[in-house]
Parts: C-alpha cells; structure tokens; sequence
C-alpha cells in the first residue's frame, strides 16, 4: 500500500462518523510481514494520529495500532523506535508456533528449507520485556497434532502465559484426527494440573464455558465480517481480509467499495443480516455441545458450494467435540484436585476476579 491509498482511507473513515460509531478503535496492519514495511506503518499511524487530534475524535485517547508479526525483525531499529514512540497504544504479537519443530514444519525461509525458530525466539525476551502480558497464538492442522502438548508447554517455558491456540477451518482433517487431538489435549490437562501451571498460565483450548446445548435465545453471528473495515493495498474494501483474493482458494473476492467511492451499503448488508440460525443446519442448533463451535465467515463462503456466505462450513465439527471431551477432562480433573487440597473457593474467587476486571 502507498501511503496516498492509506490516507484516502483514514480520510474516509473519520469523515463518515456514522457508519464509525465505536467508542474505542484498533487499526491493524496485516501483511505478510508488517515489519518489512515500518516506515510506512509509522507514517500512517502518524497521520491517524494528527487526524483524531484535529477532529477532536473520541477515539483520541481510545485507540490501539496492533500487528501481528513473525518476530524475525522485532529487534531492528525501526521497529523499536516505531514501539517507543506509540508504546501506550500497542498491541505486538510475535507468532511462534512452539517448539522448534513444530515451527519449522511451516515456517521456513523463502527458496529454502531452513526453519526460522531459532531467530525468532532470541527476540522474545526482548518481546516480553516490553509487553509483559503478550500473548501467542499456535494454529492446528492435521500434521501439527503430535505437537500440541509439548508446544504449549514450551511456550509457557519461554515465559508467555497466554497461548491462544486453535484448530484451523478448512477441511483438512483426515480420519483419526480427533482422537489424536483429544489424548494431546488430556496429556497437555494432565501436565498443566499435576505441574500447577494453571495458577499462572492460561491455554485457551480448555475454557469452561464451551461444550453445552446452544442457548436458544442467543442468534448472534460468531464471526466479526461486516462489523470491521479490511482494506487492502489497491484501495479495495471487504467485511473482513479473509475475502480479499489472495485469502481465498476457490471463489472471487468479495468487495464493498473503496477508498474513492465509499462502502457500497447494498453490498455490505447482507453480512450485516447474519445470524446463527441463518447459516447453519438443524443438526449445529440440536448438538449438545453446541457452545463454542466457531466458523470462519471466509471459510464459509470458500467452502460453499454456491457462492454463498449463508452456508456454514463444518470440517471443524468432530475436531470441536474432541475438544469438549478434553475440557471437561481438565475442568473435572482440576476441581477435584481444588477440593482435595481445600483450594477451590480461592481459586473460583481469583477467577471471579480476573473476570471482573477484563470486563
């Protein structure tokens, strides 16, 4: 993207303040790798920033610039001015996907098979020094199953106690994958509860709030596709970056608008009518484990058999269950070691707690 092609956008997003109507507000940068590009980064987070000010914007003090980036360039003198200069208003994630060979397995040089692991984790230190409360996320594809358990506590070695991890949407699973999924999950629940790690680390694959019939009255959509603004490096507008062409393996890129004639609101309503109900069968709302069986609204639309964004794709559906025979596999076995060691009050409360503030 050329920085005139940035500007017309921010232009177009504070000029239109009812279609913008957050409180607060995170603008993005999605690569490839976002650190390649920090002059650029810098140059238009400037001129947000120059824009709210003059615009006297609620979003003034109510913003947050974030990427998501391979860490292989944290440590350059770009990218630690670009942090010093808006540190209050970061949100940095460096991806690494465990441990070194499971990094390695899709995370190579480019017209090479060497893996990148080892660069990326000299920056982590300096990573959590500046952003203490990071965290990482690891993705799950059929090949990367062996490597759950060991991942995850690798992570955790390195001292980030977040990892937020998920399985991918595709169809890609094969036969007996959810069963290897399951005892990587339980053997991960067994090391975490007999170590004690979870008073201080979190996984987000164990979750107590998934793994129950679905709440009829709630009809909500799962994913955010229309409710956010994805614009790509020619100016195009889309509901989310995942119908960007380049996102997409078999259908043609859905585009809003873009920065010279706006959203076109006849093209962006129907993601603004979706729904639960809408897109999925029968079966998805008379599942017992409904809750927390999420989809991709890209993936949805990749996977179609039509073209439409109302079917909703489900390959992820055995890999979910598998998941909720695990949770409760650590929630049972969690709380019956808290009520042996007459900790499970103290812990509820400091839950409890955690719960509030984040809210």
């Amino acid at each position: 993207m050329d920085f005139d092609t940035a500007k017309k956008a921010v232009d177009y997003i504070f000029s239109h303040p009812d279609l913008f109507t957050e409180d607060s507000v995170s603008f993005d940068f999605i690569g490839g790798e976002p650190c390649l590009e920090m002059k650029l980064i810098d140059q238009i987070s400037d001129y947000i920033k120059i824009k709210m000010f003059k615009c006297n914007h609620r979003w003034f003090d109510k913003y947050i610039f974030g990427f998501t980036t391979n860490g292989l360039n944290y440590n350059s003198e770009s990218v630690q001015d670009y942090i010093r200069k808006n540190r209050k208003h970061l949100s940095i994630t460096i991806t690494l996907d465990g441990t070194e060979i499971k990094h390695d397995i899709n995370r190579v040089y480019k017209n090479s098979n060497r893996g990148s692991y080892k660069d990326v984790v000299k920056n982590i230190p300096l990573w959590l020094k500046q952003f203490p409360d990071a965290s990482t996320k690891i993705t799950i594809s059929s090949e990367d199953i062996p490597y759950i358990k060991e991942s995850v506590l690798h992570v955790y070695g390195l001292g980030i106690h977040e990892v937020h991890i998920n399985c991918v949407f595709e169809d890609v699973w094969k036969d007996g994958d959810d069963k290897l999924f399951e005892m990587q999950l339980i053997d991960l629940a067994d090391a975490i509860i007999d170590n004690g790690l979870y008073k201080d680390f979190a996984c987000s694959f164990f979750d107590e709030s998934i793994g129950k019939p679905m709440d009829i009255r709630k009809n909500n959509n799962w994913c955010g596709a229309g409710r956010m603004l994805s614009i790509d490096a020619a100016g195009n507008f889309y509901p989310c970056t995942r119908f960007a062409q380049y996102s997409l393996r078999e259908k043609n890129a859905r585009i809003i608008g873009n920065v010279d004639k706006g959203i076109d609101s006849n093209l962006l309503r129907p993601f603004l009518t979706l729904n639960r109900r809408m897109q999925s069968k029968q079966e998805c709302f008379d599942c017992d484990v409904a809750s927390g069986c999420a989809w991709c609204q890209g993936e949805n639309y990749d996977a179609s058999e039509t073209g439409t964004i109302y079917q909703r794709a489900t390959a992820i559906c055995k890999m979910h269950k598998a998941r909720v025979r695990a949770n409760n596999y650590y929630w049972n076995k969690l709380y019956r070691k808290l009520e042996l060691e007459g900790e499970r009050e103290e812990f509820e409360m400091n839950k409890k707690e955690t719960k509030d503030i984040i809210c």
